[in-house]
This record gives C-alpha cells, sequence and structure tokens, in this order.
C-alpha cells in the first residue's frame, strides 16, 4: 500500500497557503530548511515564489517546471547534490533564477546530455547566476530556450575523466540572443562550446585548464569580447560563423593557436591581443574579415594564411617578435595594407625619411627560401650553405623574382595604440 507523503515543514506550508489564498500575483520568500525535500518544495510553491535555501545539502535530480527564484546564501554553502544520474538541475518552465547555489555530481552521459544545469527549450529568459557549478560532465547546458543569462558563475569540471571523455563548461545550442558574461570556467573539455545559434554574447569570462576556450560552430551575428584565455590548446576557434564581432580578447600562452578562424567571414576582429604559442592566428578559408588594432607577438608564427582565404583587409596590426611573422604557401600577392597604412612589424629595419609614420620601402615577410623550405622542410640543412647566400642576395637586388605572398606596402615605424584588455 502506497504510503502518504510526509507533511511538508510548518513555515513551507503556512507560506504556500498563503500564496494560494492572496492568489497568483502575491510571490512570496519561502525560507527552506537545510537537507528538507526541494521537490516537494517546488511542487508546493506558486510561480514567481522565491525560495531561500539554508547552507546545507540538498538533494538534486530536481526538475523546475514553473517560474521560481532558487537563492542561496551568499556564501554559495546550499549545496543540490546530484547521484552522478542524469541532471542535477532540469529547468523546463520560462523566467526561473537560479542564485548563489553549489550545484554538483551531475551524471557523466555524453549521449544522455547530462549537467549540473539543463536549461530546455522552454527555459526562456532563464538567469543563472553567481553559482559554483562544480564536478558536473557539462556545466550549464543551454539547449534552445531565447534570451537566457549565465553570468558570474565558477565553472570547473570533472577533473578524473579524460579531456576527450569531458563536457564543456558551457554548451549552448539554438538559443538565440543568449548571454555569457563574467564566468570563471575551467578543467572541462572546451570553454564554450556553440553551434547553430545567432545573437549571442559572450564577454568577460577567463578560461584555463581546457582544450578550446571558446568555439564556435555555425553561429552568427554574434560578439565574443573583453575574455581571457591562458594556456589552452586553443583560445578562440571560430568556425563556419558569419558577421561576428570579435574584440579586445586575451589570448596568454595557446599551445597551438590564439585565433583561428576557418569559414568565417563578414567579421571584424579588433583590438585583440595575443601572445605566445604556436600560432598567433590560423586563417583558413576565410574571407572578407577586417583585421585591425590586433596585437600578436612571441608566437612560432604570427599569422598562417592559407586555403584560399580573399577580400581580407589586415591594417593597423602589430607582429611583434614572432619568430615567423607569417606563413603563407600561395602564388597570389596579397597587399596588407588598407588606405595608405599598413601593419608594425618589429623584424622591418625600413626607414621612414619624410617622418610620415610610414617606412620607405615595403615590407615581406617571407621569400624564396621561406617557400622552399615549407614545402621541402628537409632543405633547412642548407639555410647556411652559399647557396641560399646568393638566392638572398638575388632576391634583394632583383626583386622581380620575387615569389607571390604577402607585401606591406605601407608599413607603419610604430605599433598602433590598440585598445587591447590588461590581463587580469
Amino acid at each position: 500500500m502506497r504510503q502518504p507523503a510526509p507533511p511538508l515543514p510548518r513555515r513551507l506550508a503556512g507560506a504556500a497557503l498563503c500564496a494560494a489564498l492572496a492568489g497568483p500575483a502575491a510571490a512570496a520568500d519561502i525560507p527552506i530548511g537545510a537537507g528538507a525535500d526541494l521537490a516537494r518544495a517546488v511542487a508546493a510553491a506558486a510561480p514567481g515564489d522565491r525560495l531561500l535555501l539554508a547552507s546545507g545539502r540538498y538533494a538534486g535530480g530536481l526538475v523546475i517546471d514553473k517560474p521560481l527564484t532558487l537563492e542561496g546564501p551568499a556564501d554559495r554553502s546550499a549545496e543540490i547534490v546530484g547521484t552522478r544520474q542524469g541532471r542535477t538541475l532540469w529547468i523546463t518552465a520560462p523566467d526561473v533564477t537560479l542564485r548563489h547555489l553549489t550545484v554538483t555530481r551531475s551524471g557523466l552521459s555524453l549521449a544522455e546530455m547530462d549537467a549540473g544545469v539543463f536549461l530546455d527549450r522552454t527555459a526562456h529568459r532563464a538567469l543563472v547566476e553567481r553559482n559554483d557549478i562544480l564536478d558536473n560532465l557539462v556545466g550549464v547546458h543551454v539547449w534552445g530556450p531565447d534570451d537566457a543569462t549565465v553570468q558570474g558563475n565558477r565553472i570547473v569540471g570533472n577533473r578524473e575523466l579524460r579531456v576527450a571523455e569531458r563536457g564543456n563548461g558551457l554548451t549552448l545550442w539554438n538559443t538565440p540572443g543568449t548571454r555569457v558574461l563574467d564566468n570563471d570556467i575551467s578543467a572541462g573539455r572546451d570553454g564554450i562550446f556553440v553551434n547553430t545559434s545567432k545573437r549571442n554574447l559572450f564577454r568577460g569570462n577567463r578560461f584555463h585548464e581546457l582544450r578550446y576556450a571558446v568555439h564556435y560552430m555555425y553561429t552568427n551575428d554574434s560578439e565574443i569580447s573583453g575574455n581571457v584565455s591562458i594556456g589552452n590548446d586553443i583560445a578562440y576557434a571560430i568556425m563556419y560563423s558569419h558577421r561576428l564581432v570579435v574584440k579586445d580578447n586575451v589570448a596568454r600562452g595557446s599551445v597551438e593557436q590564439g585565433l583561428m578562424f576557418n569559414y568565417a567571414n563578414h567579421s571584424v576582429i579588433t583590438g585583440n591581443s595575443v601572445d605566445g604559442g604556436g600560432k598567433c592566428v590560423f586563417i583558413y578559408n576565410a574571407n572578407h574579415n577586417t583585421f585591425q588594432e590586433n596585437h600578436f607577438a612571441n608566437c612560432d608564427i604570427g599569422v598562417h594564411f592559407t586555403a584560399g582565404s580573399d577580400g581580407n583587409r589586415i591594417s593597423r596590426n602589430a607582429f611583434l617578435h614572432n619568430r615567423n611573422q607569417v606563413k603563407y604557401v600561395g602564388t597570389r600577392t596579397l597587399d596588407w595594407s588598407v588606405d595608405g597604412q599598413g601593419n608594425y612589424w618589429s623584424d622591418n629595419t625600413a626607414f621612414d625619411l619624410d617622418g610620415d609614420g610610414i617606412a620607405d620601402t615595403a615590407y615581406r615577410p617571407n621569400d624564396v627560401v621561406d617557400q622552399l623550405l615549407w614545402r621541402a622542410p628537409s632543405a633547412r640543412i642548407l639555410l647556411n650553405s652559399p647557396a641560399v647566400s646568393v638566392v638572398r642576395w638575388a632576391q634583394s637586388q632583383f626583386p622581380a623574382i620575387l615569389p607571390g605572398g604577402v607585401v606591406d606596402s605601407a608599413p607603419l615605424m610604430k605599433p598602433p595604440g590598440a585598445s587591447n584588455q590588461e590581463l587580469q
């Protein structure tokens, strides 16, 4: 015989009764004691109520199916703990707020979309702010709602899993208008992975211990600004996306690439600072973009430019102390200057006799020898040979024999004053 459910705590039952008598417009603040049954508290609450959780542990596996606020103490000592099965918090209603909570121990199935916080398609305008979201497969999964906001959270993945088995700090799919602001994200696969979306804003986030900090796929008309990536494999991977603004971001010590653009088109990339790593920027079949006021420094390769990228405007950037400023394997000649202003190159020793800030001679980052080494790396053994010296002398005397490639016809004598975000 089925046993009746135990009664609600007296404070909760009284608050729920008062809310019911007052009608739907009278939202209530309902105190919840440590260890209370949150599922029963949610069932008894009226839409718009605020459940105020005391410090303590609460069982996860909770579905929130009406507009509510769940709020803990400011020190985030109210812990909602999953069982390593499914989703710790599953939001299916619009206008739900989660604030000052610790959410932990989701399931570990990527196929089942397990997550610490799962915002379902109907969770429009959800607000997830100032929480600790720890030791979950995916920290926050935003699966289709409009205009969600995830801000000011600390999101740390499961370090016991291999990187390939981990989920992302945030996963977003088809969620127009969603904003991800001022979070600290670490120990996942990707910090933010977004697919098939539009009108998103990712701003002021900090990323570390990740494969990619931000990973864009098929996401248009969006902005990535003011973020900081430290020591990740790739900082900002922008793929198959159009009409983006990528500005004032920082990438430090990226193992492979600071900025990567693969079929990213009609975008503006400005004010970014990339320092150290393999390639500061990798541009692969990316077209009609504007690169301006960026600083690319101390990488093995400043810019790797390839695969027919066309129509890009590249000017007023600073290329500082990269081992190879540019790698471009192609026969076309590309002029990286716009309206009489090119870029600053730290290895350019040209003169400026008229004092207009523009070098008197064009700058070419690559020559015939560079092209040979890219095509036949084993030829590096000949670099100090007399034959190579003769080839380089001939190029300097007869510029017509130079190969196609990048030329800056108006190189700057000083680095431009880019609006780069300082590393926090």
